[in-house]
């Protein structure tokens, strides 16, 4: 796919759903569809390698994270391993003292319910109480004030927004100036290696999660999804117009995964 093509890309756009409300309401029924078993397949389909690119991910904004009362929003968090994984670093890094404020937010209700759900557990685990913050709420239309938060993250989730664009700048207005956005999301290996990948994402993958899931819709769309997003120059040129400064692109795991990074222009 050539930059010319990625340009004209708005959004997600799922089978029979162009325009983007219709786009965003066929994105929320499918991940509210396989909610239930949306950890086990996550989980299996990448090999437990999800848990390193989430760990590696929040590890990039320990200086955020060590910050006394910062705060920190992991947008489109489905069930909210992205957010779990920068509240172990808040948690560390402020060892005996205040940690940041963190809250996780999506807009499919039932994925909400299910990282509702392993807070408790965790929390339960360790003796404690579940402390995280969970909120129900359009990334396109977030109900917070203008630099309100520190730190905005998504995981896998940005992709699958209607609008790239209109995401990226609902994120720089509710960061603070000099605030930091980090996009952890799939991309395309080359060579052999994205030859053997592409015949297990567009083939294996989606049999294997339909199999599990019993949904077949959601693993279909996962590889278009994919296919469609932004390349990593197109997107960094996005974050760009969008505000964002120092943009940059770390690909994890031969490039199947990468970390988009920007900070708020001043």
């Amino acid at each position: 796919m050539n930059q010319e093509m990625n340009r004209r890309i708005v959004g997600a756009a799922p089978a029979g759903a162009p325009e983007r409300e219709s786009a965003a309401q066929a994105v929320r029924e499918m991940f509210t569809s396989i909610a239930p078993r949306y950890d086990l397949l996550n989980h299996v389909l990448s090999f437990n390698i999800d848990r390193l690119w989430w760990w590696r991910a929040a590890q990039k904004f320990d200086a955020i994270l060590k910050r006394p009362e910062s705060r920190v929003l992991d947008l489109c968090c489905g069930t909210g391993d992205m957010t779990f994984a920068l509240h172990r670093r808040a948690l560390r890094r402020r060892a005996g003292s205040r940690a940041s404020q963190i809250l996780g937010a999506d807009f499919s209700h039932a994925m909400l319910q299910r990282a509702a759900a392993k807070a408790v557990e965790k929390a339960a685990e360790k003796g404690g109480s579940a402390t995280l913050c969970w909120i129900e709420a359009d990334a396109l239309q977030l109900p917070f004030p203008d630099g309100h938060f520190h730190l905005v993250t998504s995981a896998f989730g940005f992709r699958n927004l209607a609008d790239y664009d209109a995401g990226l700048r609902e994120i720089a207005r509710v960061l603070a100036p000099g605030g930091e956005c980090g996009i952890l999301d799939f991309g395309e290996p080359g060579g052999l290696i994205g030859q053997c990948y592409r015949v297990y994402f567009k083939k294996i993958l989606p049999a294997i999660g339909t199999m599990i899931s019993g949904v077949r819709g959601p693993y279909a769309y996962l590889p278009a999804s994919v296919e469609r997003f932004p390349a990593p120059d197109v997107m960094l040129a996005r974050m760009g117009q969008a505000g964002f400064h120092e943009a940059s692109w770390t690909p994890y795991t031969f490039a199947i995964a990468g970390l988009y990074r920007g900070v708020k222009t001043v």
